[in-house]
C-alpha cells in the first residue's frame, strides 16, 4: 500500500497529476489484471501544437468539380479552378437508324454547359459568384512518372471565354445551372462531327483537349461543388421529309481521373503567411496560440507529446489504459458560412511530417475526432474528442528516441475548402486538453 501511494506521489511531482478526486474505480483488461484497481488521471501533460503545410494533395479522381473563390478573414484568399477532359459514347450525329449521308440534314441549335450541384458549398452563397469556361490548349494528361493531378497542378488554356455566368448559388435548392456557350465554338465542333472529321475519342481529344472553369477575381464569395454528371450539351435538329426532330449530344467526364481541381491559398497578411516547407512546422506560439486546418490547400494541424516517456518513471509496471485528447474550435472562427466539420481525420507521422497511416486503436480500427455540438453560453461544450490511449501507450514504451506526431485534417481534405482553427494549451478560452488514465500493477 505504501509503495502504491509513493508511486502516485512520484507521478504528481513528475507530471503534475490530478488530486485524489481524479482517481476512481477502473476495470482493468486481461492484458494487465482482471480485477478492480485504482487509476490515476494525469491531465497536465505537455501537448505541443503547430501548423504544417503539405506541398501537394491529390485532387484528381475525387468525383467533384470544385469552383469558386472567397476572401477568408482568417486564412486568406481561397481559389479553386476545375480542369476536365470530355468524351462521348458515340462519335456521330445519327441517333438510332440512319446513315452518315443524312448528316447534311443536321443543323446546330445551341450548345450549353450544364453543371449539376452535388450539395457542397463553402462561404457566402447569398452573394453573386461569377466564373468563365475556357478551352484547354494542353491535354489533360499527367506526367509520365505519375498518373495523378494535385491541388497545385495547372494546365494552359486559351484566354478567350467560351461561356460565362454570374449567379447566386443555390446548391441545396436547385439541381443545376446552365451556361450558354459561345455560338462559334459550338458551330465549329458541330461541323467536325457533321463532316466526319471526328470519328473517335483520339480525334475528338485532339480537337477539344478539355475545358477549365475559372472563377472571376472580382467576385469573392463562395466555393461550390458540382458532380461528374455535369456535361457539355449540344442541341441540334434533323430535317427530313418535311419533319423536324430535336436531338442532343452530351459530352461527359467519363474518366474521373481526368478531372481535377487546382486549389490555391494566398496567405499574405495572415497568421500563417510564414508557413515553412512541408517537412517543418510553425509553432502555435507564433500564431496566437492557435493551430490551423484547411482542406484543399494542404494546411494541417500537428500535435506532439514531448514528455510522454516520463510516464515510465512512475512505476516499474504501469500502463496507459485510456487517453482522451480534447480539441476546442476557437470562438468566432466558425459560423453558418464557415461551419464546423462533424469529424477529424487523424494520422500518425514522423518528425518530417511524413504520414505513416491512419491512427489506429488497439483493435486495429481507424480513430477519428468526433465533434460534440452541444452548445452553452460560452461554447465550452463545442469540442472534438479523440481516443489516443493505444497510441500514447506505444509512444511511452518506444525504446528509440524517435517520437511520432499526430496530424489532424478534415474529411474533405482533397475535395473541399473547409477549415478549422483550434486553441493550444496556452489559449485563453479554447485550450486543448489531454486526459491520461494511468494504472500501476
Amino acid at each position: 500500500m505504501h509503495k502504491f501511494l509513493w508511486m502516485l506521489f512520484f507521478a504528481f511531482t513528475i507530471v503534475s497529476c490530478g488530486t485524489d478526486t481524479d482517481a476512481g474505480e477502473f476495470v482493468v483488461g486481461s492484458d494487465y489484471l482482471a480485477i478492480n484497481n485504482k487509476v490515476v488521471l494525469i491531465d497536465t501533460m505537455t501537448v505541443e501544437m503547430s501548423t504544417i503545410n503539405f506541398d501537394s494533395l491529390v485532387t484528381s479522381n475525387q468525383s467533384r468539380i470544385l469552383v469558386g473563390n472567397y476572401d477568408d478573414p482568417i486564412f486568406g484568399k481561397v481559389k479553386s479552378l476545375s480542369y476536365f477532359q470530355l468524351s462521348t459514347d458515340t462519335y456521330n450525329l445519327n441517333i438510332g437508324s440512319g446513315s452518315d449521308t443524312e448528316a447534311t440534314n443536321y443543323v446546330l441549335d445551341s450548345i450549353s454547359m450544364i453543371l449539376r450541384y452535388d450539395n457542397y458549398y463553402y462561404g457566402d452563397t447569398t452573394k453573386v459568384q461569377t466564373f468563365d469556361i475556357h478551352r484547354l490548349t494542353q491535354k489533360v494528361k499527367p506526367n509520365i512518372d505519375d498518373d495523378q493531378f494535385y491541388n497545385n497542378s495547372t494546365l494552359t488554356y486559351d484566354t478567350e471565354s467560351l461561356g460565362t455566368i454570374s449567379y447566386k448559388p443555390r446548391p441545396t435548392e436547385k439541381d443545376s445551372i446552365n451556361i450558354k456557350m459561345n455560338r462559334d465554338f459550338g458551330e465549329a465542333l458541330f461541323q467536325k462531327f457533321k463532316k466526319r472529321e471526328i470519328t473517335d475519342f483520339d480525334s475528338f481529344a485532339e480537337y477539344l483537349k478539355g475545358l477549365v472553369i475559372v472563377p472571376a477575381t472580382a467576385n469573392s464569395s463562395s466555393v461550390i461543388g458540382f458532380n461528374l454528371t455535369s456535361r457539355l450539351r449540344m442541341y441540334y435538329s434533323k430535317y427530313q421529309s418535311g419533319a423536324e426532330e430535336s436531338l442532343i449530344k452530351d459530352f461527359e467526364i467519363l474518366v474521373p481521373a481526368r478531372q481535377f481541381n487546382s486549389i490555391s491559398l494566398d496567405k499574405t497578411g495572415t497568421l500563417i503567411q510564414n508557413l515553412p516547407v512541408s517537412s517543418s512546422k510553425l509553432s502555435s506560439r507564433l500564431t496566437s496560440n492557435q493551430g490551423f486546418i484547411q482542406s484543399g490547400s494542404g494546411v494541417a494541424c500537428r500535435i506532439d507529446f514531448p514528455n510522454i516517456k516520463q510516464l515510465k518513471q512512475i512505476a516499474e509496471n504501469g500502463a496507459i489504459v485510456d487517453a482522451e485528447l480534447i480539441l476546442k474550435p476557437v470562438n468566432n472562427s466558425y459560423s453558418d458560412q464557415y461551419p464546423l466539420s462533424d469529424s477529424l481525420r487523424v494520422y500518425t507521422a514522423d518528425n518530417l511530417n511524413r504520414i505513416g497511416g491512419n491512427l489506429l486503436n488497439s483493435a486495429g480500427k481507424s480513430v477519428f475526432g468526433v465533434l460534440n455540438k452541444k452548445t452553452d453560453e460560452f461554447n465550452e461544450n463545442v469540442k472534438y474528442s479523440i481516443s489516443i490511449g493505444s497510441f500514447l501507450q506505444k509512444e511511452m514504451l518506444k525504446k528509440s528516441d524517435s517520437r511520432a506526431s499526430l496530424i489532424l485534417t478534415l474529411p474533405t481534405i482533397s475535395k473541399g475548402v473547409n477549415r478549422l482553427v483550434l486553441g493550444d494549451q496556452k489559449h485563453l478560452n479554447n485550450k486543448i486538453q489531454l486526459k491520461i488514465y494511468y494504472i500501476s500493477y
